[in-house]
């Protein structure tokens, strides 16, 4: 990768992993950073295509420009700290499971990413996207504690959720496919709202299933793409108390011409009730 880190060259490579392999694509991030800074290289700089099964940390704080492909399976810790980059993990291409009704991602995966994208084909394990505050994520399936202490950005489950989904969740928004309509007994509501997404939820939930269909050639994408309009009355939104009320009324001072700084400083101003001199 040093052409793309040095020059801006686009690179592709191929290459298999194992799970002895910890925390790929860190260092590559880390000289990325070093020579670009925070905005890293232009999006898909930087292709690798990986096969096998990556261990712990794969793709941790992957910088902007960055696209890393497993096709496989991987351990706990995937894209800890997303800071820009792209993952995508998808099955081997010889098998013969159904993505997903099956665990493809460990636990933990995304902890505390602030920016990039993800998209997963089959289910991760517990405490999926915690303290993510910024990264967009598609994924077929969670186990327990889904998005626990969100502050931030957007996850998609086209699948079944643990329980306890939610908990301490600030910020953000999920996108849940409750199919089966048994979703209500698995959210931890004491922060968040569930919601009927509207016209705008909508637009943004097309966006992110045609890009995991992309990306990973999910049938279960394909199969909700395929009837959106009936599908779509299918999904719940997920949005804690108070950031929908600093949205809501961010929403209504932009529209009035007022600045981004201006409107959020009168919407922490109503949501908390405290003047900011």
């Amino acid at each position: 990768c040093e052409p793309a880190v040095k020059s801006g060259k686009r690179i592709e490579a191929k290459m298999a992993i194992h799970n002895t392999d910890r925390v790929t694509g860190t260092i590559l991030s880390s000289e990325i950073a070093r020579k670009h800074g925070e905005q890293g290289l232009p999006d898909d700089t930087i292709m690798l295509d990986f096969i096998g099964s990556a261990g712990q940390s794969f793709g941790a704080f992957l910088a902007p420009g960055v696209t890393m492909r497993l096709e496989g399976d991987s351990n706990d810790y995937i894209g800890k700290g997303l800071s820009g980059g792209k993952i995508i993990v998808v099955p081997p291409a010889e098998s013969s499971f159904e993505p997903s009704k099956n665990v493809i991602i460990g636990n933990v995966a995304f902890y505390g990413a602030i920016r990039g994208e993800a998209y997963i084909r089959g289910i991760a394990g517990e405490r999926f996207c915690v303290r993510n505050s910024g990264m967009t994520a598609v994924v077929e399936g969670v186990g327990d504690h889904g998005c626990e202490y969100m502050t931030g950005g957007c996850v998609m489950v086209i699948g079944e959720t643990g329980r306890n989904f939610a908990a301490g969740m600030s910020g953000g928004v999920a996108y849940v496919y409750d199919k089966d309509g048994d979703f209500d007994g698995k959210c931890n509501k004491a922060l968040v709202n569930l919601k009927k997404p509207d016209k705008k939820d909508i637009a943004k939930m097309k966006e992110m299933l045609e890009k995991h269909l992309e990306y990973t050639g999910s049938d279960v994408a394909g199969a909700i793409l395929e009837n959106f309009e009936s599908e779509a009355k299918k999904f719940v939104k997920v949005i804690p108390t108070d950031y929908e009320k600093v949205v809501t009324i961010m929403d209504e001072e932009t529209k009035k011409g007022v600045s981004y700084e201006d409107a959020m400083l009168t919407a922490f101003e109503n949501v908390t009730g405290k003047k900011v001199s």
